[in-house]
């Protein structure tokens, strides 16, 4: 089960994501990036302080936009990924291919930066 929250700070859209991000609520992550794009939004900062799980359905989401961000120059950032959630992302090297940061405020001060 997944909740995605959307809040727009400061020309910031903020996608807060609670619960377990498996192979059947993935859809609804990969929806609202879909949609945040199809609205043209430039700065993407994907909230996960409350994302307990992450399975590889999940991360394939992320994995399906890197192109797409780049070739629209959209900056996105993730941040508040648990340990464990985070260990998963060293693993496959994503975190090597998009910006993970420890807090809100961190990927805030950034995305302009970027």
């Amino acid at each position: 089960m997944i909740d995605i929250t959307k809040n727009v700070d400061d020309g910031v859209l903020v996608l807060g994501v609670v619960g377990d991000v498996d192979a059947s609520s993935s859809i609804e992550l990969d929806n609202a990036i879909k949609e945040a794009l199809e609205e043209g939004s430039q700065k993407i900062i994907v909230n996960c302080k409350n994302l307990s799980y992450i399975s590889s359905a999940g991360l394939g989401v992320f994995m399906s936009y890197i192109q797409e961000l780049e070739s629209k120059n959209v900056k996105m950032v993730i941040c508040h990924l648990n340990e464990k959630v985070e260990g998963v992302f060293q693993i496959l090297g994503l975190d090597q291919l998009l910006k993970i940061v420890s807090s809100e405020d961190e990927a805030k001060k950034i995305i302009n930066e970027l």
